[in-house]
């Protein structure tokens, strides 16, 4: 397979988009909490979401696997032959959902060979739409308006860095310490790399398990933008699909990948 053609990108950033609107549908007809076995939430949105994706990216692409956060128990003897794949998050940012911020995103990302190579980010609310082609670089599209996008390379001071709204632990309070004078900003789900991709923000550091899924989408666009995403134990970019859990290290994110980072992460 060939990188995504035009009527191929076009036609995903419509999927996302039609995921988008089945969210809102229930964002507002209202909906049930229920948890799965590692305690995440789960709503009706996700599985509204998940169908509308899988469904139809199998029309779009019947040769390539959809490894979605909601079919995540395919066996890794199967998910190891894979070479391209389609790697969903119908709803990323469930806990934001929830609490009716706003800050919730649809993400789809083609994998190849580990690597990210076409990702689309999309915000329900507003139905913004972040998407990139490795190599080819990243744009924003908002009511009928599309921009290409940068990162901001060198920032300005202070850095402006993207901190969870619903994971923060003492590990990353540390951490932002060690930055010197910051301006935090709040942010839910992978937003935050389409926030550094577009130069509003500047790093996003995450100490603490997040699943492929997360990042992926994220991640394509960000570096298509100009920036990094970083494992915090090898300093190279995140592979996908290359082990059988699905969980992600500790990583950092940076629009300038000459910032200091490394002195960022090293405790003293």
């Amino acid at each position: 397979m060939s990188l995504v053609d035009a009527a191929l990108r076009e036609a995903v950033i419509d999927v996302a988009r039609q995921a988008g609107a089945a969210i809102m549908q229930v964002y507002a007809d209202g909906f049930d909490v229920e948890h799965k076995d590692d305690l995440s939430p789960l709503t009706s949105a996700d599985l509204a979401a998940h169908h509308v994706i899988v469904h139809a990216l199998a029309q779009l692409t019947p040769d390539l696997p959809v490894l979605s956060e909601e079919s995540a128990q395919l066996p890794w003897d199967a998910r190891r032959q894979w070479q391209d794949y389609w790697l969903v998050d119908p709803l990323d940012g469930t806990r934001e959902f929830i609490k009716r911020n706003g800050e919730f995103s649809v993400n789809i990302a083609l994998i190849r060979d580990g690597v990210p190579v076409f990702g689309v980010v999309q915000a329900p609310v507003g139905d913004v739409v972040w998407h990139a082609m490795r190599g080819d670089g990243a744009w924003r599209r908002e009511g009928g308006r599309e921009d290409a996008i940068l990162t901001r390379r060198p920032p300005a001071l202070p850095l402006r860095v993207a901190a969870s709204r619903s994971h923060r632990d003492a590990r990353t309070g540390e951490l932002l310490a060690r930055m010197g004078e910051i301006e935090l900003v709040a942010q839910g789900s992978s937003l935050k790399f389409c926030r550094i991709a577009e130069g509003t923000l500047d790093v996003y550091p995450r100490l603490g398990p997040t699943s492929e899924w997360d990042t992926a989408a994220g991640q394509c666009v960000l570096e298509a933008a100009g920036g990094v995403l970083l494992a915090a134990d090898t300093g190279e970019p995140f592979h996908y699909n290359r082990r059988p859990r699905l969980l992600n290290g500790d990583f950092i994110a940076l629009g300038d990948p000459s910032l200091p980072w490394r002195d960022w992460l090293a405790a003293p």
